[in-house]
């Protein structure tokens, strides 16, 4: 089974992380900041990857601390679970429209991580959420799960369908990237001989 748990301990939080690649979309995520908990339940349940979630940040002092080092321990977990990366997809693309949000999400599993950003929210704040906080999320996830990621909104007036649209994005392109192709079992998508 494609499944990793990480613990990650620094002086501003403590996170623990499992996640099971071939799961069923379950979510368990307590991470002590109510709508991030309410983003990593979109994207386990569309991507498909069962994710538990554990973590105590310095919320006093604000929420960035929790949701970047939470973005580094779901990325070190992909990682893990991916193993020697053979016989994926790799490459992972999804469109996703809710409401008024259109947003494109493109990716690849190519451990070389890199992010380009084209969202924008209209307000700064969803309830007492910062929304440059989503941003920070997908930098970690990206850079530590050694991902290139392209996310682009392409519509959308609503703060919190961007960021939930996002999420889902992401999570459906995800869920194509990590998922077995029959037509390439054991065998490394790259011509390189390394991912």
């Amino acid at each position: 089974m494609r499944k990793a748990s990480v613990s990650r301990k620094t002086a501003e939080t403590s996170i623990e992380v499992s996640i099971n690649l071939d799961g069923t979309g379950k979510y368990d995520c307590q991470s002590g900041v109510g709508f991030f908990d309410h983003m990593l339940d979109q994207l386990a349940r569309h991507s498909l990857i069962d994710i538990e979630l554990r973590a105590k940040g310095d919320l006093h002092v604000d929420d960035h601390h929790t949701v970047e080092d939470s973005g580094i321990a779901i990325g070190q977990a992909l990682v893990q679970a991916l193993g020697d990366k053979k016989g994926i997809r790799r490459y992972g693309h999804f469109r996703l429209a809710m409401d008024d949000t259109q947003v494109a999400a493109a990716l690849d599993l190519s451990a070389r991580p890199y992010l380009v950003w084209n969202v924008d929210f209209p307000s700064e704040k969803i309830g007492t959420f910062d929304t440059e906080l989503v941003r920070e999320f997908f930098q970690a996830l990206s850079t530590h799960g050694g991902i290139t990621l392209h996310v682009d909104r392409l519509h959308g007036i609503n703060s919190h369908h961007i960021a939930e649209a996002t999420f889902k994005a992401v999570a459906r392109a995800l869920r194509e990237a990590v998922e077995p192709d029959p037509r390439m079992n054991g065998v490394l998508p790259s011509t390189k001989g390394a991912l």
